[in-house]
């Protein structure tokens, strides 16, 4: 039986509040498993204005909604308003593993970490990461088995303390896609990475789907991309059984966007699909004889800028 990954990407203080436990709800209605990937620091959402200035910024806001998914408060954070600290929803976070859901680190600052890794340096790599995985201890106790990269950026040193922290598995790339959102290689999926001359330990489980916001209000073979068909056109993408990975975020599936992703949790069990976490899928291919790919970067349609990429 195929499986989809459900990795979700916890990006904001809101998102923690509000779109987490309704995704709960959703996943425990459809009996699917998933893994969340909690922002552990302050909430400088605001400070993601500055993207203003780089290519494809404007378009992607006008298509997706931005204040709308957000919210106007939320934008507000780092520039009008304090930005509060997401690590304090304690009980929103445990309430998410107290219902059997894997969790992990998605970042600790999720601004500051898209807009620099890639540029900085070993001292402050370290220093992101340390912060994020002292306080997952603090919250929930253990040491956090997996990560997801904010913004799918990284750098050679965040890969290397990958290994050091001990994690076996993560999601912090995309396999890339052709225009309409299908795989530019049927057969990408969970690698070994290289990073110069060194192979990672922790196996990489990319991202093969393109996200909501990826794909709302394009174009696409003469077909504008709208809430009322974006699962269909998803559900067209996983037609033919393979493994997929699938990222979502609870600012946007666990709030407005809710119903599609309902939609699309009933149209993958009719084709065949069991959703599960990154834990289950790991367990599953670990002593796989899996490929090894160089680090590597590029864009995907719908998306401004570069990101980690499985060429």
């Amino acid at each position: 039986m195929p499986t989809i990954v459900l990795k979700i990407d916890v990006d904001t203080y809101r998102g923690t509040k509000e779109g987490v436990p309704n995704l709960v709800r959703i996943l425990k209605k459809h009996n699917a498993g998933a893994t969340f990937l909690f922002s552990l620091g302050k909430d400088h959402t605001g400070w993601a204005l500055r993207r203003a200035f780089r290519p494809g910024f404007f378009q992607k806001v006008s298509r997706t909604s931005v204040l709308e998914h957000y919210g106007f408060k939320t934008l507000m954070y780092g520039v009008f308003l304090p930005a509060p600290d997401i690590g304090s929803c304690k009980t929103e976070m445990q309430a998410v593993r107290d219902a059997g859901f894997e969790c992990g680190i998605h970042t600790w600052d999720h601004v500051v970490w898209q807009d620099n890794v890639r540029v900085r340096d070993l001292e402050w790599t370290r220093k992101q990461m340390q912060q994020a995985h002292q306080r997952f201890q603090q919250i929930f106790g253990v040491t956090p088995k997996t990560h997801g990269a904010a913004g799918w950026q990284m750098n050679d040193h965040a890969f290397a303390q990958l290994d050091q922290f001990g994690m076996q598995y993560a999601s912090d790339g995309r396999a890339m896609l052709n225009d309409d959102g299908s795989l530019a290689n049927a057969d990408a999926g969970p690698y070994r990475l290289q990073v110069g001359s060194n192979v990672m330990s922790c196996i990489q489980m990319p991202t093969t789907l393109p996200t909501l916001d990826e794909l709302l209000g394009r174009d696409i073979a003469g077909n504008v991309i709208s809430e009322s068909n974006i699962a269909a056109n998803i559900l067209k993408l996983t037609a033919n059984p393979k493994d997929h990975v699938f990222t979502l975020h609870a600012e946007l599936e666990g709030q407005k966007l809710a119903p599609i992703f309902e939609e699309l949790l009933t149209g993958w069990h009719k084709q065949g699909y069991r959703c599960i976490s990154m834990a289950d899928y790991y367990a599953s291919i670990k002593n796989s004889d899996l490929p090894t790919r160089p680090l590597s970067w590029a864009s995907l349609p719908g998306r401004s800028g570069e990101l980690v990429a499985l060429i």
